[in-house]
């Protein structure tokens, strides 16, 4: 086989020479793939027959083939710095190609792209879209030949010696780049202090805090983006400091990009003199179309010594500087709009809250992101996928200023239907007084989902079953409220209330004299909770809706009483009620029927004894901000709002009531489960917000 191999390596060399798919030997010594050794290896079995150039063009790519199954192997281990290497080469071999040997789809596609699919760091390295090519090459293939790419399912790990197995359906191993034994890895929450954290920030925060304490032995720092003093607040600042630390998130470093507006300020100056950043008069809407459509400014090519100027009148705030901005000079046409002379600073004469009139211009995020998360020590800044077209600008600074390096991660956004998470729209729905505030419990802020009824271990435990992934997806809210009732159903006493419209008084027949007062069990399953207090006389009250149903003579049961027989019902007749002549029931006569089987019986309704201290009390549910499931930019946020978004009942509740808190969480028998917003107090009913069940 060597013997006739060597025999036409002449005509090899020659169709190497024109062809595009020959591939570099992994041993190779240049930079230059094109110029790189080749490496062959015949296939077995195969008969040479080196008398036609279609015969060397056939030996020449099933040696290929199998050469590049065998290089798939270097891309199986779990670690990121013994595939790099390979993951490079792959990517420097598909610089000019679609398929990595051929012109169609061979066993050389099919088995990398699986190695890479079932190996989750490699998978995971190359949607950062650090690698184009291989990215690029690999959603091709995942695209035009699905049945090929098909990947057998993953094997679950076994959990290491002492550890129970994870499944939370989320997976945190995502290669991040250079941990070593993880106390090194500093990552960041850098949000804006222009309003209140919702959910979507929970999540960032949480993530950013689960690889800084959880999965590694790193550091966390909570820094303010405190670079807008137009919209922010000493107010949004505290709120954001107290937010976290409900949600059990402890920084080890609190700062603000204010502290760095000096340096800031001084690499900004650097970068004009350097020739990478120059002043811009042009009016925002001009300058939005030029950057759109690929129009270089008419200021880029001004002097050094007139960017000074103008930048030094800007942080004056004189009439003169207001007029101007500094823009960085990255590119004019650049695929990636974000790379199109981003703003970098501008001017703006309002007090900071921080800093008062010290300064009169103030640095965009573009700018302060970078530089100040290299002068902390940040590793790793993970961000939303929002992000990722601002990542190449990210480094583009880094590498422009000679800082030190910071990898960057993105995550998917949470997003959940018919949910506004823009600061801006939510922000409008407050000023507009459609919601009482920022902590309204039908806003999707941290206050507003706490106040509706959400446990923080059931928030903590949703987001991070969402893990770090960059897949976008739309989230629905039952999902969300069914991992909250797992919470609280364990803490939730069982209480009993009768709406008050339409109550209807029952004389019950062969019950006990007088009035009894029982200790029962606040939850029957879970018995640690404590008792309560139910009361049983002759007179009771029930809902409209269940007397209603009841038929003469039919065999009730009265919940944590026995059953009961209806004799008796009295009705009203409203002649303004449609259908024409609706009965009201007013009253009933019921016989205790003790000795009665409850599991026969098809109605179980609640009631309550009239002789206690019955305590009024507001049931209050909410609906949807907005009627549509996903508001498109081209939406007008008024054509969605939810005119009605509030219900509110009147009803009385049992006398253990009286004694709940703000914030308890219970259950009212065959109606909700409740968070008090506000308690009782004679004279002023209680106010219980409804918390939706999920599925």
């Amino acid at each position: 086989m060597c013997h006739e191999l060597a025999g036409f390596l002449t005509s090899i060399t020659f169709v190497y020479e024109a062809l595009p798919f020959a591939f570099p030997s992994p041993h190779q010594t240049t930079d230059n793939p094109a110029k790189a050794p080749v490496r062959l290896i015949a296939p077995k079995k195969l008969t040479l027959h080196p008398s036609t150039s279609r015969y060397t063009y056939t030996l020449i790519m099933e040696a290929q083939i199998e050469e590049w199954k065998h290089r798939a192997e270097a891309l199986k281990p779990l670690n990121l710095k013994q595939i790099e290497p390979s993951l490079a080469e792959l990517d420097a071999h598909l610089t000019l190609r679609s398929h990595i040997v051929g012109y169609t789809i061979s066993d050389a596609d099919t088995t990398v792209w699986q190695t890479i699919r079932a190996n989750r760091v490699a998978h995971a390295y190359i949607k950062q879209n650090l690698m184009p090519n291989v990215c690029r090459w690999f959603r091709y293939i995942e695209e035009a030949y699905p049945q090929q790419a098909a990947l057998p399912e993953r094997p679950k790990e076994k959990a290491k010696d002492g550890e129970k197995q994870k499944d939370d359906g989320a997976n945190y191993d995502i290669g991040l780049q250079d941990v070593g034994d993880g106390t090194g890895i500093v990552t960041r929450f850098p949000p804006e202090p222009s309003g209140y954290l919702h959910i979507g920030h929970a999540k960032a925060a949480l993530l950013n805090d689960y690889f800084a304490h959880e999965k590694y032995k790193g550091t966390l720092i909570l820094r303010f983006d405190d670079t807008n003093p137009i919209k922010e607040k000493q107010e949004f600042q505290d709120s954001i400091i107290e937010d976290l630390a409900l949600m059990g998130i402890k920084a080890d470093k609190v700062s603000y990009t204010s502290d760095y507006f000096q340096e800031l300020y001084e690499f900004c100056v650097r970068m004009i003199k350097e020739g990478t950043a120059y002043a811009d008069d042009t009016i925002q809407e001009k300058m939005r179309d030029e950057r759109m459509n690929g129009v270089a400014s008419a200021r880029r090519d001004s002097s050094v010594e007139d960017n000074l100027a103008r930048f030094e009148e800007m942080k004056k705030g004189s009439p003169e500087g207001l007029k101007w901005c500094i823009r960085a000079k990255m590119s004019v046409d650049n695929p990636n709009k974000a790379m199109r002379d981003p703003v970098i600073y501008r001017c703006s004469p309002e007090v900071h809250h921080r800093t008062g009139d010290t300064w009169k211009i103030y640095p965009t995020y573009d700018l302060c992101c970078p530089i100040v998360d290299s002068i902390e020590g940040v590793t790793h800044a993970l961000r939303t996928t929002e992000y990722n077209d601002r990542d190449a600008q990210y480094q583009w600074f880094i590498k422009t200023l000679k800082l030190r390096g910071v990898y960057n991660w993105n995550f998917a956004r949470l997003n959940f239907v018919r949910t506004l998470l823009s600061k801006r729209k939510l922000t409008k729905i407050v000023d507009s007084g459609l919601v009482t505030g920022w902590d309204d419990a039908r806003m999707p802020t941290i206050r507003g989902i706490r106040r509706r009824g959400v446990t923080i271990p059931a928030l903590r435990e949703f987001i991070l079953k969402q893990g770090p992934s960059k897949n976008i997806v739309m989230q629905d809210w039952f999902a969300f409220w069914a991992t909250n009732k797992k919470h609280i159903d364990p803490i939730a006493s069982r209480y009993t209330a009768v709406a008050s419209a339409g109550k209807v008084t029952a004389t019950i027949t062969g019950a006990r004299e007088g009035v009894i007062t029982e200790e029962k069990d606040k939850h029957a399953k879970y018995t640690n909770l404590g008792k309560k207090k139910v009361v049983y006389s002759k007179s009771i009250i029930l809902e409209q809706e269940d007397a209603a149903s009841f038929a003469q003579d039919e065999e009730i049961t009265l919940m944590n009483w026995g059953n009961a027989i209806v004799r008796n019902i009295s009705h009203s007749i409203n002649p303004l009620a449609q259908p024409s002549g609706l009965k009201t029931v007013t009253n009933l006569e019921l016989e205790l029927h003790l000795q009665g089987d409850v599991k026969k019986t098809s109605k179980k309704v609640h009631w309550l004894s009239t002789d206690q201290e019955l305590v009024p009390v507001e049931l209050v549910d909410y609906d949807y901000l907005i009627t549509k499931d996903k508001l498109e930019e081209e939406d007008s946020l008024d054509d969605f709002l939810n005119k009605t978004t509030e219900t509110r009942v009147q009803a009385l509740a049992d006398c253990n009531v009286a004694e709940l808190k703000v914030d308890d969480i219970f259950q009212f028998d065959r109606k909700a489960f409740y968070r008090v917003d506000k308690a009782f107090k004679h004279g002023e009913p209680a106010v219980a917000f409804q918390i939706p069940r999920g599925k």
